[in-house]
């Protein structure tokens, strides 16, 4: 017989148990759906209601979108969901129209994965996951908005999905607005003359296919030949976030390889100024601007053109932030995707033979520059780029063969490809200045290249950097070694000859000042069959076009295989096929796009796991508008911009840390677009950010490393034995494979959904990670027991408050915690809520009869936190309204004053005496009162006073003369 079923129990037949609360949470959930508790209404449309809760401040709390696996719910995946609930609860409590509500991010890999292996439809998966999730859901009682529920596979939500990168795709940036501007505007500029084309040719000029391809340089969602992350085993490219350290498929773990091929990018690179500074405004935990402001990564510098020796049709650009050093490069360094080492562009420019002296140690022991070259691409293409920028002690690389011209003193600096240097960053070329760079002086030493000080070292070291032990840099030093035909930066300070030398490589057109970021186009691509396919095809030229809203949404095809094709997973020369592209009758199509029949054919990738969750906070606001993404009023009326919100946006979003430069960022792209466009009053998706923490679980393993059923193991004198073995124990994640999960199911048929609820409130503060231990719920369990004891008699089942007035101290206690509680609601702080609430219980629990005011205030503090059972109470103590709509308990300011504090009196150091006075008494009167106190006059003993330190209201230190 479980703890919750004791024939103490038993003998009470109105006492709260766990089939009492199963009962009463049942009931109400079905009430509150009936009766529509929780919608929230807008100020129009379909989803318009009361005027006077429209006419209330307003709250939109979110939580981050959910994915429905297979496996369910763990008691980890609601410690935000019940946040984010209590916290809407409160605010609707305080008068506030709340919108809480919750969909489901359900296109990505699992769903296909587990279609490919089973042959099931991934949406047939998907939605068995969905309803069983939606019913752990609501078991918790949460209190959603059920009306704007959805789920980004629905073909009515990914039609705006689509629509939303049509609006993208037909964009610019322009630079001088610094906004998105349609294209059709810039296409206007190229056909009347104000901005030339790259050949100079008139625009009419021009062909269809050139004119799509001056337009792909300037759209905010383009298609490229780029070097991507190809990962054979999954059949599929990866973006950057998705390939782990080591160089392998988050998912999977499958080799991942560089390879180039023609993706759909979005230009988020173009934003990276107003992602970065309008961080400022945001109400986010530090750390996360922080990841966000290092992802982005702008630095200042300047783009240098070096030509190539014996080659007029080629140059190599580089950016560097110290072209200060100019002087000091003595070699260039190319990354192995760069145009001029694949041949794209003017070609390549490897030679075909060595150079005459070419040391050995440079030519990777290949008998030619192109076998040294390729065999070194294919090396660096097994690499991450993490791994490529790690630290490691080998430098690795490899001599092109080519010599390029070092613009300020005309020295030929030898072309190396080195994967250090990525193509991701900058120009993925790099003036190697290795007196000044730690890497460079690495790499130079190892292949045995020149190093020059250019800026005068402030230690001992000399200026000698071949007796160096490492490199020496310094952004307040002086400029030396540096003095050219045409430009001299001798004597200068760095930031001296910083601006110096840009104005020389502006006036001579080999290049500029300019920013740029480690930020990289966000690559839009995915070589499967669940996720939104795009809207676009190609004419017979590989034109793209866009379709029309009229024929949004273009849906998802039926396949006869869901499985993009996979291949060996170490082949890298291979190249995706997707599901799509199988189906013929799907791909080529007859269309009129508004100049008559023809014949097209459409994209085959999908878009990636990230779109759908790029805008879903605007879609809960107007969950069922046909004719527009979201009302322009639902949207100014929810998210725009407010005096504590400059950049509009959700009030509070709560989820896990892991999305930092992911999902955020990505939303953030996607919002400034729109309200460039006009389409939103809010430059920003989320103006609140709140991390939780995680529930942990111990992992216990046999001798093997496996893990074993945790439920199973046995604590034995300090040790753990799972079938007679000693096993390990490690405090890690909860998981299904771990064999450690607790299903919230399981909690709320043992103790009740309430129980659980206030148990995962009060394990800790809310952002810090804390260990589940299944014991410990019984003390919230405990307390709901006593909240019910002290309002209905556990015998007869009726209500046992009376309508006496309070005494003072159950007063004090009642205001003070009304004062804290809804201090502590307000700031997330739900674990110092329950404490302060369990101190009134066991408070009101101590009384001889329990008045009906501070029974009914202390239903009202639980109502956010265990709704079922203050809902329950609340109806039993006499009232009909919900107490979801009772305003929140508000503290009377004279009940949260002391009557008295003790006041502790020294002599000597040593207490002599406390006295009981009231909390306002001053300095002076408190002086007088200590030293009339008998016990103090006789430790005087008639000895005189040297001196009284008085700190009212609490001590009076004395010392005797």
């Amino acid at each position: 017989m479980s703890e919750t079923t004791t024939g103490a129990e038993v003998a009470a037949p109105h006492r709260y148990t766990a089939a009492l609360a199963a009962d009463i949470e049942a009931r109400w959930q079905d009430v509150w759906d009936a009766e529509g508790t929780y919608e929230a209404p807008n100020p129009d449309g379909e989803l318009g209601g009361d005027p006077e809760v429209v006419a209330r401040p307003r709250k939109f709390i979110m939580d981050m979108f959910p994915y429905p696996s297979g496996a369910g719910l763990h008691v980890g995946h609601p410690l935000g969901y019940i946040a984010t609930d209590v916290t809407a609860r409160y605010h609707r409590m305080t008068g506030h129209n709340v919108l809480h509500t919750l969909g489901f991010d359900a296109f990505g890999l699992p769903a296909e994965q587990y279609a490919v292996q089973t042959g099931t439809h991934p949406r047939v998966s998907t939605e068995a996951n969905m309803e069983n999730m939606k019913a752990q859901l609501r078991r918790l009682g949460l209190g959603h908005d059920k009306r704007r529920s959805f789920a980004t596979i629905d073909p009515e939500y990914y039609k705006w999905t689509q629509w939303i990168f049509l609006q993208i795709f037909n964009s610019w940036f322009d630079p001088e607005a610094k906004k998105a501007r349609p294209i059709a505007e810039l296409v206007e500029q190229f056909a009347r003359g104000e901005r030339t084309t790259p050949d100079g040719r008139p625009w009419d000029a021009l062909s269809a296919v050139e004119r799509d391809a001056v337009l792909g340089e300037y759209r905010l969602a383009y298609a490229s030949e780029a070097p991507v992350n190809w990962c054979p085993g999954l059949g599929t490219v990866l973006a950057n976030e998705e390939v782990t350290a080591d160089g392998r498929s988050e998912r999977g773990n499958f080799p991942v390889f560089k390879s180039k091929l023609r993706q759909w990018n979005m230009r988020i690179t173009a934003y990276g100024d107003r992602l970065l500074d309008d961080l400022d405004a945001l109400d986010w935990p530090e750390a996360i601007k922080l990841q966000q402001r290092n992802w982005i990564g702008r630095s200042e510098g300047a783009h240098v053109d070096f030509a190539i020796d014996g080659r007029p049709d080629a140059k190599a650009t580089v950016f560097t932030t110290r072209h200060d050093t100019l002087f000091g490069a003595t070699y260039l360094v190319l990354a192995p995707e760069h145009p001029l080492v694949t041949g794209d562009g003017a070609g390549p420019i490897v030679p075909a033979a060595w150079p005459e002296g070419t040391p050995e140690g440079w030519t990777g022991g290949r008998a030619t520059p192109a076998e040294a070259v390729a065999a070194y691409r294919k090396e660096a293409a097994a690499k991450s780029d993490v791994e490529r920028q790690a630290d490691a002690k080998e430098k690795t690389g490899v001599f092109t063969g080519a010599y390029a011209v070092n613009p300020v003193s005309g020295e030929k600096l030898p072309v190396f490809v080195a994967d250090y240097v990525l193509m991701g960053y900058g120009t993925g070329a790099i003036m190697a200045v290795p007196a000044h760079d730690s890497r460079d002086f690495a790499f130079a030493r190892a292949f045995g290249l020149p190093m020059r000080c250019v800026v005068q070292p402030s230690d001992d070291r000399g200026i000698d950097p071949s007796v160096w032990a490492d490199s020496f840099d310094s952004y307040e030093a002086e400029i030396i070694n540096s003095a050219g035909p045409e430009v001299s930066l001798d004597g200068l300070v760095v930031p001296e000859a910083k601006t110096r030398m840009a104005a020389w490589l502006t006036e001579k057109g080999i290049g500029e000042g300019t920013v740029n970021f480690r930020l990289r186009d966000w690559l839009f691509s995915r070589q499967r069959y669940w996720g939104e396919p795009f809207p676009i095809v190609y004419d017979e030229d590989g034109v793209a076009h866009a379709l029309p809203e009229s024929m949004l949404p273009l849906e998802l095809p039926e396949v006869e295989d869901y499985a993009p094709r996979t291949f060996d997973a170490d082949d890298a020369d291979t190249e995706p096929e997707t599901p799509l592209s199988r189906n013929e009758d799907w791909v080529n199509v007859e269309l009129d796009l508004g100049d008559g029949v023809k014949s097209y054919r459409r994209e085959t990738n999908t878009m990636p796991n990230w779109a759908g969750s790029c805008w879903y906070e605007l879609r809960y606001l107007d969950p069922h508008n046909d004719e527009r993404l979201v009302s322009a009023e639902a949207e100014r009326y929810w998210m725009g911009p407010r005096e504590d919100k400059p950049h509009g946006g959700v009030d509070l979003y709560v989820g896990g840390a892991e999305h930092a430069v992911l999902h955020l960022l990505y939303a953030r792209f996607w919002s400034k677009v729109l309200f460039d466009l006009g389409h939103i009053s809010s430059a920003e998706p989320f103006h609140k950010l709140f991390n939780q923490g995680m529930i942990q679980a111990y992992v216990y393993r046999d001798a093997r490393g496996i893990a074993v059923p945790a439920a199973e193991v046995e604590e034995r004198d300090g040790a753990f034995y799972y079938n007679g073995e000693k096993v390990s124990r490690l405090l890690g994640k909860m998981g299904k494979s771990l064999k450690n999960a607790v299903t919230p199911d399981e909690i709320c048929s043992e103790y009740g959904a309430d129980t659980l609820r206030l148990y995962e409130m009060a394990m800790g503060p809310l952002d810090v990670s804390r260990p589940w231990d299944t014991r410990a719920v019984v003390g919230q369990y405990r307390l709901l027991q006593r909240l019910w004891r002290n309002v209905v008699d556990e015998n007869t089942g009726e209500v046992t408050v009376v309508d006496a007035e309070p005494d003072a101290a159950t007063l004090r206690i009642l205001h003070k915690t009304i004062d804290g509680v809804g201090q502590d609601m307000a700031n997330l702080r739900f674990n110092t809520a329950i404490a302060k609430v369990t101190e009134l219980n066991n408070h009101v629990t101590k009384l001889a009869e329990v008045p009906r005011a501070v029974a009914e205030r202390l239903v009202l503090l639980v109502a956010p936190l265990a709704p079922h059972v203050a809902e329950e109470l609340w109806h039993r103590l006499g009232h009909s309204e919900s107490v979801v709509h009772r305003d929140f308990p508000v503290a009377d300011p004279a009940h949260l004053v002391d009557e008295a504090v003790v006041c502790v009196v020294q002599i000597k150091g040593k207490v002599k005496a406390r006295l009981e006075v009231p909390p306002s008494i001053s300095d002076e009167e408190l002086e007088k009162v200590a030293l009339a106190d008998p016990a103090v006059v006789a430790a005087l003993g008639g000895a005189g006073i040297r001196k009284v330190i008085v700190r009212a209201p609490k001590l009076v230190n004395i010392v005797p003369a």
